[in-house]
């Protein structure tokens, strides 16, 4: 077990962030739960933003095709006059060993995006906050410009795991082999383009790569985009140019508004205030993680089942895992991330957690028919508010199954698509669409009861009762979140 703690600066956050070492911690003040009013409006304010952070790839689509079929046509936009512009775009110029200079290709790209794209440009600027105190400590780190932190809003929208597709990933968008080149392991179980810390590190040491071939920064994000052999070519058809914008006709169309994209977001990050962009700032509670060295393999789903944690924070924490599955190799250090919380549950409780993964790992292999019988599967429409992780737990499968059924290859849902499911609880689909069904109908004759006491939560309950899962009492009492409240009474028996 690592003893580093991790501060997600907001639990939209999806895989690791900005880090302070556990004695800062008592020094530097940081937000609390207790500290941010979370009425219920705001708690399903959060969970919407959330799991739209998950499973939402609108944002990545549109802004790749913006750079992809970039227009240069003079844009009217009187808020921003011509001098002003000059004057900022010359101060970034100086600040930077970019080559910010005006012309009126990148003037016509800044007004575009301030006339067109404000509002998901203030969703971008938001989200840097989680991305970018990470992004420039590595920068820092291997002695890069900082400005270089713009380049993963153009590659990803800040997506850990955008994929691009020809199947460049992660917030970096890295090819398969240029991964590989750089130590990101790809294999069945596991994309470390899609972890935030090892892809940028590897993000960083090729882009010093590239400055060493071309002597200039320009080139060298140009070169991330389409390869050093397209720009080398661009060059040599150009008669020899080595400025970025002499040889932008030469280059692919992607790489042509690659760089113009960059600068424009640089500029519009930098003088979000002067252009009245919504940030929002400090309000959300900080969430402290920590991670577990993997002794044995063991899927998400029972990670979240056996330490009453949503599926959907897992899958933010631990976003390179690609089916939701850890491994367990020879000569390979795979972790687990959880909340600081659940730590001490999971290290307590090791041998039950393992065991238990490993009884239903074996259980698996048996054959399908021993699974399901064929009155259990259910064609499912996806509704308005849907999510994997929500349709598993209704019908009592796992994300997994659910994507392996269904040849998802992603988390993405679109409301009205059908899903086959061979459910656990195949009545679940006839109570959800019957509103004669309610609580007062229930018979809880002959069943037994826990009353909870203060200090109690389902697994400590769980651990009492011998046969009982925190599913089963999730189950069998209407809940879906581990919050309970003395004087409850549970059924705990069915």
């Amino acid at each position: 077990m690592k003893f580093k703690i991790f501060l997600f600066f907001g639990v939209l956050s999806c895989g690791l962030l900005h880090s302070q070492s556990v004695d800062s911690l008592a020094v530097v003040p940081t937000p609390t739960i207790d500290s941010i009013p979370l009425n219920l409006a705001n708690v399903q304010k959060i969970e919407e933003r959330w799991h739209n952070e998950v499973y939402n790839n609108s944002l990545y689509d549109t802004l790749t095709n913006v750079v992809s079929n970039q227009s240069y046509e003079a844009i009217y936009y009187p808020e921003l006059p011509t001098d002003t512009l000059k004057k900022r775009l010359a101060i970034l110029d100086a600040k930077t060993p970019f080559n910010i200079a005006y012309n009126t290709s990148l003037e016509s790209v800044i007004k575009s995006y301030l006339k067109n794209r404000k509002r998901s440009t203030e969703t971008l600027i938001n989200r840097s906050q989680y991305y970018f105190p990470m992004f420039e400590e590595v920068l820092d780190k291997h002695n890069l410009p900082l400005e270089i932190k713009y380049l993963a809003v153009v590659e990803s929208a800040l997506k850990p795991c955008a994929k691009s597709r020809v199947g460049a990933t992660g917030l970096w968008q890295f090819m398969f082999a240029t991964g590989k080149q750089y130590g990101l392991e790809v294999s069945s179980y596991v994309d470390e383009r899609c972890d935030p810390l090892r892809s940028t590190n590897a993000a960083a040491k090729y882009l010093a790569s590239l400055y060493k071939t071309f002597g200039d920064w320009d080139l060298a994000l140009a070169a991330y985009n389409s390869g050093p052999g397209n720009v080398t070519k661009a060059i040599r058809r150009s008669g020899g140019y080595q400025n970025y914008w002499n040889i932008r006709s030469f280059l692919p169309r992607e790489t042509a508004g690659y760089l113009p994209a960059f600068l424009a977001t640089l500029y519009l990050f930098e003088y979000a205030d002067a252009h009245g962009f919504q940030v929002e700032k400090n309000q959300l509670p900080s969430v402290a993680t920590d991670t577990i060295h993997i002794k044995q393999m063991i899927s998400l789903d029972q990670v979240a089942e056996l330490t009453d944690t949503k599926i959907e924070t897992l899958q933010h924490l631990n976003p390179s895992y690609k089916l939701d599955i850890i491994p367990v190799l020879d000569n390979k250090n795979y972790t687990l991330r959880l909340p600081l919380a659940k730590i001490g549950d999971f290290v307590q409780n090791e041998t039950q957690i393992y065991a238990a993964a490993k009884a239903e790992f074996e259980a698996r292999e048996k054959p399908l028919p021993q699974f399901f019988e064929i009155d259990s599967k259910i064609r499912y429409k996806v509704r308005s508010g849907d999510y994997l992780g929500k349709i598993a737990r209704k019908f009592r499968v796992r994300v997994s199954q659910i994507k392996k059924w269904n040849g998802l290859r992603t988390n993405d849902l679109k409301i009205g698509q059908r899903l086959t499911i061979y459910s656990r609880n195949p009545t679940a689909h006839t109570v959800n669409n019957s509103k004669s069904v309610t609580k007062s109908s229930k018979n809880t004759a002959n069943k037994s009861t826990y009353l909870v006491k203060s200090g109690d939560s389902l697994w400590s309950i769980s651990n009492k009762l011998t046969g009982i899962s925190i599913q089963n009492l999730k189950e069998w009492n209407d809940i879906w979140d581990s919050h309970l409240k003395p004087g409850m009474t549970l059924i705990i028996s069915n």
